[in-house]
């Protein structure tokens, strides 16, 4: 420990973190792992480097789905980024600056939603699960709601409705079968202990073929008759036509209260968004905002100020700045311009490319089924390989591999990211072939 070399480690990671290291690179070399000196010094620092490292790493997603759960799903929009910076500091975050009295940190995107989506109340927790566990636990508690057959959905993380439900102390009904639910079906399961009817969007599958289902309207009518709350969980948050996905404007024609993911199709940070329409959505979304629930899965003042810069660029139209928007939009001319551009430098590099058509997916459980088309590089090599290497070089690259090849998909690669990934395309086939 009194060697230069360690006593300049000790400076960076400390006397304790050093001597922990050291001892266990001794203990592997009398295992039969030998090295000389200088060696074990190399990989004392290694360890040393790989133990103080971030978790959590950039990677550069060129794998062709957008909202990539396991990545993050939405990536953040430069403004969102710069809001962060405010956040990071104090903030007016639970202060009014006109009366200097506490406020309310929910006033501060509740006007902003308003303002959006037409709507009279809105609520900001932590993703939209507990959007709608609160709706429940809020509206519902000891009380029947009514939920299609069909639409019992399990998302990743076996999270499931009937769990959710349980957990809120609501019962649920189940009406209809698994492929048809009609308005009827809902009518006739009311009765007095009903507190709500709950349209469940099936965002991650399609039920196909022999299929009928009450459409929100009609539910709205049985909702009407009844003196009934209609929930709307409508999952993506799509704000525009995007397949038939639907919309956050579609549902609050009918629905009191509608909530949908931060994340996904509205391209912000993670969030679930409750909204009230009418008199009777602006009580229940007060009344979830009351509920000590709210408390426990409210939003922090970073969410709250990348989600804040994203409802500004959605108001003030500017949805080019907001990546997800970016590449779902994006025609596939210009993928395969990015791609043609991709290819005529690494082959320059010596790489071996083809350019192949393919599909994006939108991901995160948003339109399943519909592919965006594209234009994909496919790498010659080894393709696990391939992909491998590119996850293990810095930054990581994640790829796919289809028809037998390691491919890079250009729509999901974010801007400025082109000659990084270059780099790293070189770096992974050179250390592939060696």
């Amino acid at each position: 420990m009194n060697e230069p070399a360690y006593a300049e480690l000790v400076k960076e990671y400390g006397h304790a973190r050093v001597v922990d290291a050291l001892r266990d690179q001794v203990a592997a070399e009398r295992a039969g792992d030998e090295v000389d000196e200088s060696g074990r010094v190399t990989r004392v620092g290694a360890a040393l480097r790989a133990a103080v490292a971030p978790r959590l790493r950039r990677v550069i997603n060129a794998s062709g789905v957008i909202l990539h759960t396991n990545l993050g799903r939405a990536p953040l929009s430069r403004a969102a980024v710069d809001a962060l910076e405010v956040a990071g500091g104090y903030s007016n975050l639970e202060l009014d600056l006109d009366s200097g009295r506490r406020g309310e940190r929910a006033a501060l995107l509740s006007g902003l939603l308003g303002r959006l989506f037409g709507c009279e109340a809105a609520l900001v927790v932590n993703n939209n699960a507990a959007a709608i566990l609160l709706a429940l636990t809020a509206l519902c508690k000891g009380k029947e709601v009514i939920v299609s057959r069909g639409q019992q959905v399990e998302i990743g993380g076996a999270f499931r409705m009937p769990d959710v439900m349980r957990l809120s102390g609501a019962r649920m009904v189940e009406v209809g079968t698994t492929n048809r639910t009609r308005q009827d079906d809902y009518e006739q399961a009311v009765t007095s202990r009903t507190g709500a009817l709950l349209r469940v969007h099936t965002s991650n599958f399609r039920v196909e073929g022999f299929t009928e289902g009450a459409s929100l309207a009609e539910m709205a009518a049985v909702a009407r008759a009844h003196d009934l709350l209609l929930i709307d969980d409508l999952g993506s948050g799509a704000t525009g036509p995007i397949a038939d996905e639907p919309t956050v404007a579609e549902s609050l024609q009918h629905s009191d209260v509608v909530t949908f993911s931060g994340d996904k199709l509205f391209g912000g940070p993670q969030a679930g968004i409750a909204l009230g329409r009418g008199e009777s959505g602006a009580g229940a979304v007060k009344k979830m905002s009351r509920h000590p629930l709210a408390r426990a899965v409210r939003i922090d003042k970073l969410t709250l100020a990348a989600l804040e810069a994203t409802l500004r660029q959605r108001i003030a139209g500017r949805l080019d700045e907001i990546p997800v928007e970016r590449m779902i939009r994006a025609p596939v001319e210009d993928v395969r311009r990015r791609a043609a551009m991709w290819s005529v430098k690494l082959a320059e590099r010596g790489v071996g490319v083809t350019l192949v058509p393919g599909e994006s997916a939108v991901g995160g459980g948003s339109v399943p089924g519909h592919g965006l088309p594209t234009v994909l590089l496919s790498l010659s090599g080894p393709a696990s390989r391939l992909a491998a290497a590119l996850r293990h070089g810095e930054p990581p690259v994640i790829a796919r591999i289809e028809m037998d090849a390691c491919c890079l998909d250009p729509r999901t690669v974010l801007k400025g990211e082109d000659e990084t990934l270059i780099d790293a395309v070189e770096a992974a086939v050179r250390s592939v072939v060696l």
